[in-house]
């Protein structure tokens, strides 16, 4: 991480609750790439690490054996419990709540791990270091985040534009402002701050890891999405960065001026989006 902040238990102190409703999607077609790409066939044992609510990990379950999920917040692991309950694969799941840098912590060996939008709250060298020992041979770690870029000329992706769409998009420029507003302008994480955001360049830590890759694919989005005013309120308390524990006292009056914007921009309380495409990122523990 930044050398300005350290990763404290209250970094999504009360988001997990909104996380399933608030964030938004993966595009579709995510588990049909991993399983084309990695040759999965319902054996082996996948690793999510900074697992959240079991979102990504849940929706492979049916290409591994087993999966485990790792998170350090209690109320992540709850979520992650329940959902693998109604989905019915509490028998072929297990959840622990740990950090990452307290891997290997006896879980054994995987056939992939994955990093959904997670390893920039890691010690990173630390962590892959550790994960790639944790791979059998010939396994792989998938990064997993939303496609970066925006290119219209650009096969791979798909334009996020809400044009040709029935609602409003959701203002999240100007929620980001009222979000400073109450909490200061710069980015709120845990106990601490993060002026220069969160690190990038994943590529060079997992090349000095020692794994060989990338081998990048997209799995296009652009999708038709229509969310709610309850969808956008719980996105923002989804985030680290605005989690509900921030506002203190003053909780309840945030939420309230968020709703009071949403109802600005769409009184019918309906917004429109498209999903962004979903960038998997997989590196091998061997020469592939």
């Amino acid at each position: 991480m930044t050398t300005d902040w350290e990763w404290d238990d209250t970094l999504f102190l009360g988001s997990a609750a909104y996380y399933k409703r608030g964030r938004l999607p993966y595009a579709p077609g995510l588990a049909d790439a991993l399983a084309e790409v990695l040759e999965l066939d319902g054996r082996g044992r996948l690793m999510d690490v900074g697992c959240g609510p079991g979102t990504v990990a849940l929706s492979l379950a049916h290409l591994f054996s087993e999966i485990v999920g790792v998170d350090p917040d209690r109320g992540m692991i709850a979520e992650a419990t329940r959902e693998a309950a109604e989905r019915e694969v509490s028998g072929k799941s297990r959840w622990v709540r740990a950090r990452a840098e307290e891997l290997p912590a006896g879980l054994g060996t995987f056939t992939v791990a994955t990093f959904a939008q997670s390893f920039h709250w890691m010690d990173r060298d630390l962590v892959a270091a550790t994960v790639r020992n944790m791979l059998r041979p010939g396994g792989a770690l998938v990064h997993v985040s939303d496609v970066k870029t925006d290119v219209r000329t650009d096969a791979r992706t798909q334009t996020r534009t809400a044009d040709g769409l029935p609602h409003p998009a959701p203002p999240r420029t100007a929620l980001k402002e009222l979000v400073g507003r109450y909490l200061g302008p710069v980015r709120r994480a845990g106990q601490g701050v993060l002026p220069h955001g969160t690190p990038g360049n994943e590529a060079a830590v997992f090349a000095r890891a020692g794994f060989t890759g990338p081998q990048r694919h997209v799995v296009p989005g652009g999708q038709s999405l229509e969310r709610t005013t309850d969808d956008v309120v719980a996105e923002v308390f989804s985030m680290s960065s605005s989690a509900p524990h921030l506002f203190g006292t003053r909780r309840d009056e945030f939420e309230a001026d968020v709703r009071l914007l949403l109802r600005e921009v769409s009184p019918t309380g309906r917004f429109s989006e498209r999903r962004p495409g979903t960038e998997l990122s997989v590196w091998w523990r061997d020469p592939h």
